[in-house]
């Protein structure tokens, strides 16, 4: 039986994610902060749930020894980028190359490169690099926005969508092409059985683009919830993302909008490698949204 180590395993891909290698007769590790938390991770078989700070090196050394996989799944929209995007994955990549780690897969984001306006994106693509610095051959995925069961996109605008009586929206015209989160498992499994994605780097796409304005009506139809939307100018997008970054766990940030400035699409022709086929949204979303 092989084995994986998934950091941020515990989150929304990771559990995916946990649950697919699972079936696939691997033994996995998941460190977490805090285990009460994941309890429905405990029940799967060959589940190892710790608790354990992943930003200790010594901590990292020992949960690296004798795995066979590592995936790095740690992201965050608002916070400490510099600490979770750079600094973790450089920690991560640099252990699993003194611990002699077969294949080390890092998940960073759709549109990070160096000059992206956010520092979400310049972050992620800082990451990247730090993983090629010490695990050359690591295979690093770039997924757009992740819809799915538990995902905190759509099922975030459908709890808004069900109290607010319209929608003041900020950058109606940011376009996704959200990719489902069973198919970027299947593409971050899939890539084990090809050695020559070492090194690489893929975009992860659904199969159409939309504009955040679309993806929002849809929600309210698919819901039973449809609500006027008021479409945002850029300047009081900003205005209401930094209302917001006051509130408790608010939705948005400055830096969030910052990013919607940058479309999150792939190259054309582009969504899914290793001859994997993009489920579309109307395809699932239906299944988790939808007006019972």
């Amino acid at each position: 039986m092989k084995k994986a180590l998934l950091i941020g395993g515990t989150g929304f891909l990771g559990s995916a994610l946990a649950c697919r290698l699972g079936r696939a007769d691997f033994a996995l590790t998941l460190p977490t902060r805090r285990r009460e938390r994941v309890k429905h991770l405990t029940v799967l078989p060959a589940a190892n749930v710790v608790e354990a700070d992943v930003h200790d090196e010594e901590t990292l050394a020992r949960l690296m020894a004798g795995q066979d996989l590592v995936v790095n799944l740690v992201g965050i929209l608002k916070g400490d980028f510099q600490r979770a995007h750079v600094e973790l994955p450089g920690k991560i990549a640099r252990a699993a190359a003194v611990a002699h780690v077969s294949r080390l897969i890092h998940i960073s984001a759709l549109g990070a490169t160096a000059d992206a306006p956010s520092e979400y994106l310049r972050s992620k693509a800082a990451g990247e690099a730090a993983v090629k610095a010490f695990f050359p051959q690591a295979t690093i995925f770039q997924p757009s926005v992740i819809f799915g069961r538990g995902d905190s996109f759509l099922t975030l605008f459908a709890g808004l969508l069900a109290i607010a009586p319209l929608v003041p929206l900020a950058c109606p015209q940011a376009r996704f092409t959200p990719v489902w989160v069973e198919d970027v498992v299947s593409s971050i499994v899939a890539s084990l059985d090809y050695p020559e994605s070492q090194g690489q780097t893929y975009p992860l796409c659904g199969p159409r683009i939309y504009t955040l304005r679309e993806l929002v009506a849809y929600t309210g139809w698919l819901s039973g919830h449809p609500r006027p939307i008021i479409g945002l100018p850029l300047a009081l997008s900003y205005l209401q993302a930094l209302i917001m970054e006051w509130l408790p766990n608010g939705p948005m940030t400055r830096d969030n909008v910052r990013s919607m400035q940058v479309p999150n699409v792939c190259p054309e022709g582009s969504t899914l490698p290793f001859g994997l086929t993009a489920t579309p949204l109307e395809a699932v979303a239906p299944d988790y949204l939808a007006k019972r």
